[in-house]
């Protein structure tokens, strides 16, 4: 068994799209970053990649890469696992947190389980998905921001 942790943090600024999880969220401001900037599906991938010492999603899909400008995130998801899979693991679960004032996540979190474990080739029992808000504080708290954690079992 091999455990992983991921984190990620983006921006949250107005004319793009709020993607968590692959879900668009109806906001009025979305997150910054050269991909769809999925912070979710970002710390999941990290999370995963670290758990099997192969290391990060930057290094994997470089910002510096035109390639990956705009890239859906539940893709480069999908790839990671496909990377784990080539190499024998499989994923025993993923427990994930989204940090965010707002907005409420709770109508989003199924779809959000659903798209990450079609992505990683597993069933839905084996991912949960929360969301908390840090009571307006810090940069999420100001709505300046967006981060998530993710923790996984790799077999």
């Amino acid at each position: 068994m091999r455990i992983g942790h991921g984190y990620d943090v983006h921006r949250l600024t107005e004319g793009r799209k709020l993607i968590l999880g692959g879900v668009e969220i109806p906001h009025n401001t979305g997150l910054l970053g050269h991909s769809d900037a999925d912070v979710l599906l970002h710390a999941i991938a990290d999370a995963l990649l670290g758990a099997c010492a192969m290391g990060d999603i930057g290094g994997m899909f470089p910002d510096t890469d035109p390639k990956w400008e705009g890239a859906d995130s539940l893709q480069l998801l999908a790839a990671v696992a496909d990377r784990l899979h080539a190499a024998g693991y499989t994923v025993g679960n993923i427990d994930a947190t989204i940090l965010a004032q707002r907005p409420k996540m709770k109508p989003y979190i199924l779809q959000m389980r659903e798209n990450i474990a079609a992505a990683c080739q597993i069933e839905v029992s084996q991912v949960s998905v929360k969301a908390t808000t840090e009571e307006r504080l810090g940069f999420t708290g100001r709505e300046e921001g967006i981060a998530a954690h993710a923790v996984c079992l790799v077999l």
